[in-house]
Parts: C-alpha cells; sequence; structure tokens
C-alpha cells in the first residue's frame, strides 16, 4: 500500500509511489478554520458527557450505543453495529459491560430467536436523557446566539456532510426514532 503524503506549497496529496494526486483532486482552497472548529467543536460537544460517563468507567462508546438503543427500542445488534461502524468485538465488549451494569438489556427476536434486540432500561433510559440534555443544552445556547433559522440551518449544513449514499437512510432513522419517541 503507497504512503499518502501531502505537498506542503500546494497542499495537494500526492501519492508516495508516483507523485501524482492521490484520490480525488483535492479542493483549490483548504477550509482549516471549518476543519478545527468542526473538531473543537466536537471536543466540547462530548465533553460534557464524557465527564458523567467517566465516573461510571463508561467512554464514548458507551455514549454512543446508550444514544441509539434508547432512540430506537428493540434495535438489532446487526443494525447497531452498522451504525457505529466498529467491529463486533468492540460492540460485544461495550454491550457486556452496560448490559452488566444495568443499562441495556438483550432480548430474543420474536420471529426470530437468533436475533439480539436491544433496549435500555429504566436506569439506561435515565443516563441516556442526562446525557441529550448536556447536548441539548450545549446545542441550544449556541442556536440562540445565531438566532432564527440557525436549527434548520444547521440540520442542511450536518445533513449535506453525511456521505450522499448514507444522507437517506440516516434521515429516515432519525425520524423513525422521531415518531417512536412521539407515540410513546
Amino acid at each position: 500500500m503507497a504512503d499518502i503524503n501531502v505537498n506542503a506549497k500546494t497542499a495537494t496529496p500526492v501519492s508516495g509511489l508516483a507523485g501524482r494526486p492521490a484520490g480525488d483532486s483535492a479542493p483549490a482552497e483548504l477550509t482549516w478554520d471549518i476543519i478545527e472548529l468542526l473538531f473543537f467543536a466536537y471536543r466540547d460537544f462530548v465533553g460534557d458527557p464524557d465527564e458523567v460517563l467517566s465516573k461510571l468507567a463508561f467512554g464514548r462508546a458507551h455514549h454512543r450505543v446508550l444514544h441509539f438503543v434508547n432512540r430506537n427500542p428493540g434495535m438489532k445488534v446487526a443494525d447497531l453495529l452498522d451504525i457505529l461502524n466498529i467491529t463486533k468485538q468492540s460492540l460485544g465488549r461495550v454491550l457486556k459491560q452496560m448490559v452488566d451494569q444495568g443499562y441495556v438489556v438483550q432480548k430474543e427476536g420474536a420471529q426470530d430467536r437468533r436475533q439480539r434486540l436491544l433496549y435500555v432500561t429504566p436506569k439506561g433510559e435515565v443516563l441516556a436523557l442526562k446525557l441529550a440534555g448536556l447536548q441539548t443544552a450545549r446545542i441550544n445556547r449556541a442556536f440562540a446566539e445565531l438566532g432564527p433559522g440557525a436549527h434548520e440551518a444547521a440540520r442542511r449544513f450536518l445533513t449535506a456532510m453525511i456521505d450522499i449514499d448514507n444522507r437517506e437512510g440516516v434521515l429516515r432513522l432519525i425520524a423513525r426514532a422521531d415518531r417512536a419517541k412521539a407515540r410513546s
């Protein structure tokens, strides 16, 4: 496998072997400010929940599992693997901790007993809502600074950041979870 290097003057990716551009052509001008703002925003967005999770000896993988299982009760383990894009081994380790500590339960599928369906326990729901509340407060502070239309603009921007092949699936997942919560 060839190394990928970057020409420092043009910021163009260059193949380590042939000196040709690697992959798609680089943008005319790099958006360093947006790249760095996204890094810092993510750091702070997950920082509040990280403090809560660290007291439980949980990390960000636990947070993501808890979030998606809470939003999608009865989710199949296979679907969660697809969403999180992690290995079965990594998910298994995280799920075992969450099940052992009483935050998540696994149940057999009604039609297919080989399926493992995931649900948060009442304890898991409390934690999921606490973490989401911290992140919602941060988001709402930002929206308040930006004024009317901020929510929709942020939603459009973040949707556009998702690979085009995955957008519809992500939007369906969000809509399905929203509908399920509205019914409960």
